[in-house]
Order: structure tokens, then C-alpha cells, then sequence
């Protein structure tokens, strides 16, 4: 086993989710040194198994969480200009069911969502006639009446990596397959030991302040990594797993549904990777091995049914081509239900005078991460003192430097300068990388200059942009994280791809 000398830092950073990267981002652009470990790939856990929406969380009014409410809206807009390539508005349709909640209750609901959030640029609600607009046409004839209103789609995957990407080019030292193994306070510091996965080599660092954004594995962070702190068998999040389905194509326009149930629980229909539709989420307690969470038959038979409930043609189990779970570190509020247990997210401060601190982050939603970022800052500051102001709203991530309204421009500067690539690859490439696209094709001057083929027209060119800048090692990063092309490649295609990254030592 080999150890490199001890590097000192003012922050160590685990967990390689959404909150743990916006942090790293946050506080190295004001100046912090950073170090960020993640035991597997970035966003592998719950940071990739959301509905993929930035969004207020419509159904949060009726738990009178007007505070996370407002807080979600109002960065909706904030979110879509920073990253307007994998961030956009979606209009939502919502059918009213006449034995649910009333439609003055539906009404009134959206007028508080329309008006709590500083909305600008998104659109507000309207009233839809099912029976002669076109979102009715999937819909059963028993709907008639409709509420439409704004929220916006997100990569979330995406999300997370051009975080942890722009953390690393402002000098944040971002480790991914990489486990802490200790982390013991000495005076006004902590001495954290990490361990590659790969090459089992250890790296020891002295921290001024550690955070734990471990998401599910907040608790066996706590319990196993910092034993010494007293809190051997601390219990702080009740894991909630919220699973998904993807069909074929339900419908052929752009707007979503959000569908109501009589178990007071909603499920979201989504037009998903053009060819299909995204149904979720579940909301039931885990209680099993984080290792091995995923879709239960019962949760698939449950979206099935519940859309069924809405669509003109039925959902059936034999539809299903492709599902993903994830499990939600929700603080233990004590709620009697999943579906009621707050999804704000708690900053736990531990560490008397004189100790160093630690930070426990509970809770949180995608659409809330900046903020929660900059709440961990402001501990941060009164712990180590101020270095930079506030900086993250007005920025723009990785690819994401052009005009909200500028996709339709950059597809056709892709294709001025890369006329070889097809319609459909150059709106893959704006809605996934943006102005990095032209960095990842380079000098390109024909289809042979991207390499290999690996089929649904990802090349060598591709797959090294992606392991050089993005942290991708197998074929999973790619297909499913840093894309979704498994839903295009079989399972032949993908172990070739595999197998080529493996036989590669590309870095990022």
C-alpha cells in the first residue's frame, strides 16, 4: 500500500452527488482550496435517479412547505441561464379528476405557484379544453378539463459533472472511485485518508473543515468513517426510493402530464430521449442494502397502473424498456408517510471550540443544490473566515455560455463547421455539451476523423472527451450518466464499448 505525502487543504469534501460538487464549485470559486472524493462514478447514486426537473414541487404546497416552495421556483430561472444546454422549460399539463382535489383547489394552488417564485421569463398557467386541445388527445374522455403551467427539464447526471468539471478548472482537486477509509480530528484539523479504488494507493489530507455530502450514505459516513466524533450508530435520514419507468412514446407533442392519484401520491409523464416516455416516481421507505436498491415489481405494476388510470391506451409491464431507481436521504422529520417527509434539505454543524468542524448534509432536491451550496458557504465563512462574495448566480456552467434562446443558433454553428454530422447528432451534441461541443470535436473534418463507431452514432472521439474531461472509466458512465444511449446500444455494443475504455489509461 503506498501513501503520498499529507496535502493540506480548507475543505474536504464527500460525496460525488449534486451537493457535494455545487459546494466544491461554490467554495473554490471564492477562493477555498478543495479536495472532493466519491467512492464510485460522479452522480452514480441518487443524483441520477431523479424525475429530472428543476422544479418548485407543485404538490410540496399541500405539506405547507411554502419556504422550500419558493425558494425551488425561484431558482428555476436562475438554473436555465446558467445551463441552458441541458436545462429547459417544459410545460406541464395537470387533467382534473373530479373525484380527487377540487378545481378550485387546483386553481388556487397554481396561482400561489405562479406568483411565490419571482417567475420572469417562464410562462404562467392556463386552462385547457381536453376535448379540443391537443394535449387531450392521449388523455381518456372522462377528462375534460386541464391546468397547464411552467417548470423546466434537467440533465441531471449532466448537471452534476459540469459542476464538479468547472470545481476542478477553477483548482479543486476532484477524486472519483475513490473511498474515504478515516477521517480523525486532530485539534483544528482533520486528517482524512483516502483510498483508490483501482490501485488501493492511499492519499492523506489535512482539512481545516469536512463535509459530508455522502446522500444515502450520510449515516455510514458518519458511522464508520468518523466513529471518533460519538456517534457510532447515528440514524439522521429516512431513505425514501423513488423509482421509474420508460416506455415507448405515449404521445407525439412536447408537454408533459402530472397525473393524480387517489393515494394522494402524483406521477409525472415526460417525452423523454425523443423516442420515449419517462413515468415516475414512487415513494416508498427503504430498508434494504444501498448496494443493491433498485425497481420492485410492485413499483412498476404501480406506475403502470396509475397511468393507465389517465392514457387512452393502457401502460402494461411488458412495455417497459428500461427503469431506474433512486434512494432519497430525507431528513427524519418523523413524517407518517414517504411521500410527506420534507425534501428540504438540514446542514448539521458539529465541533466545538477550537475542533474543526464538521458539516452533515441531509435532505436537498437538484433544483435547491445552488442554494444549499451557498447556505454550506455561509458556515463555511463563519468557520474560516470570508474569502470571495457570492458568485454562482449569474454564472454558466461548462457548455454553457450562450443565450437561453441560443440552441436553435448553436446547432447550425455546429453544423457550419461540422457539416458531416447528422441533424440528430448535432441536437444530441447541443443538448448535452453546448459550446464544448466544438472543443470535443476539434479539428474534425469527416465522419472518419471521430473514429470507431460504437453505434447510435457515438465515436472515439466521443468516448475520449469524455474520459479526458469527465471522469467516464466504463461503458455505464457513458450510456447512462454522461448520456442515455443505452436505450440505443444493445448489451453487444455496449461491452465492446466496455472493453476499448478498459484497455485505455485515459485520465481526466
Amino acid at each position: 500500500m503506498v501513501r503520498s505525502m499529507t496535502q493540506e487543504v480548507d475543505l474536504f469534501i464527500i460525496g460525488g452527488g449534486i451537493n457535494g460538487c455545487g459546494i466544491a464549485r461554490d467554495a473554490v470559486g471564492r477562493g477555498y482550496s478543495v479536495a472532493l472524493c466519491e467512492m464510485r462514478d460522479l452522480a452514480s447514486g441518487t443524483s441520477s435517479g431523479s424525475t429530472k426537473l428543476v422544479h418548485g414541487g407543485l404538490r410540496y404546497l399541500e405539506h405547507y412547505e411554502f419556504r422550500l416552495v419558493r425558494e425551488a421556483l425561484s431558482e428555476r430561472e436562475i438554473l436555465w441561464e446558467m445551463a441552458p444546454h441541458i436545462i429547459w422549460p417544459l410545460r406541464f399539463v395537470l387533467p382534473h379528476h373530479k373525484e380527487l382535489r377540487p378545481s378550485w383547489l387546483l386553481r388556487l394552488g397554481l396561482f400561489i405557484y405562479d406568483h411565490i417564485g419571482g417567475r420572469k421569463k417562464l410562462p404562467g398557467t392556463k386552462t385547457l379544453d381536453l376535448r379540443s386541445n391537443q394535449a387531450g388527445a392521449p388523455i381518456r374522455d372522462e377528462f375534460v378539463k386541464g391546468f397547464e403551467y411552467s417548470d423546466c427539464w434537467v440533465d441531471d447526471a449532466r448537471l452534476v459533472v459540469l459542476n464538479a468539471q468547472d470545481a476542478r478548472d477553477k483548482g479543486a482537486d476532484i477524486m472519483t472511485r475513490t473511498k474515504c477509509v478515516s477521517a480523525v480530528r486532530e485539534g483544528s484539523n482533520w486528517v482524512v485518508t483516502t483510498e483508490d479504488q483501482h490501485s488501493k494507493e492511499q492519499k492523506v489530507f489535512k482539512a481545516k473543515m469536512l463535509i459530508n455530502a455522502g446522500g444515502p450514505w450520510v449515516d455510514q459516513v458518519i458511522n464508520q468513517s468518523l466513529t471518533e466524533t460519538g456517534a457510532g450508530n447515528s440514524k439522521n435520514v429516512r431513505l425514501v426510493q423513488g423509482s421509474h419507468i420508460v416506455v415507448p412514446k405515449m404521445f407525439d407533442h412536447d408537454r408533459c402530464y402530472i397525473f393524480q392519484n387517489a393515494d394522494d401520491r402524483i406521477i409525472f409523464a415526460i417525452p423523454y430521449e425523443q423516442d420515449f416516455t419517462l413515468i415516475g416516481t414512487t415513494d416508498q421507505d427503504f430498508k434494504g442494502d444501498l448496494k443493491e436498491f433498485g425497481i420492485t415489481y410492485a413499483e412498476t405494476e404501480y406506475l403502470c397502473n396509475a397511468a393507465s388510470e389517465y392514457f387512452n391506451k393502457p401502460v402494461a409491464v411488458e412495455d417497459v424498456s428500461w427503469t431506474y431507481s433512486g434512494v432519497r436521504p430525507l431528513y427524519d422529520d418523523g413524517a407518517s408517510k414517504a411521500q410527506e417527509a420534507t425534501r428540504d434539505y438540514v446542514l448539521r454543524e458539529e465541533g466545538g471550540d477550537g475542533q474543526a468542524k464538521l458539516i452533515n448534509i441531509f435532505g436537498g432536491k437538484i433544483t435547491t443544490y445552488r442554494r444549499l451550496a451557498e447556505s454550506a458557504l455561509e458556515k463555511i465563512e463563519t468557520s474560516l473566515g470570508k474569502k470571495g462574495a457570492r458568485w454562482t448566480a449569474g454564472s454558466t456552467l461548462p457548455g454553457g455560455d450562450f443565450p437561453a434562446d441560443g440552441t436553435h443558433r448553436l446547432a447550425l454553428q455546429i453544423m457550419e463547421k461540422y457539416p458531416f454530422l447528422a441533424d440528430k447528432t448535432v441536437a444530441r451534441f447541443v443538448r448535452s455539451y453546448g459550446t464544448s461541443s466544438f472543443k470535443m470535436l476539434g479539428n474534425a473534418k469527416s465522419l472518419s476523423d471521430l473514429g470507431q463507431n460504437f453505434g447510435a452514432d457515438l465515436t472515439e472521439v466521443e468516448v475520449k472527451y469524455l474520459m479526458l474531461s469527465e471522469w467516464a472509466e466504463e461503458a455505464s458512465d457513458v450510456v447512462w450518466r454522461r448520456s442515455k444511449l443505452g436505450l440505443r446500444l444493445n448489451e453487444e455494443q455496449i461491452e465492446v464499448l466496455d472493453s476499448w475504455m478498459k484497455s485505455r489509461k485515459l485520465v481526466a
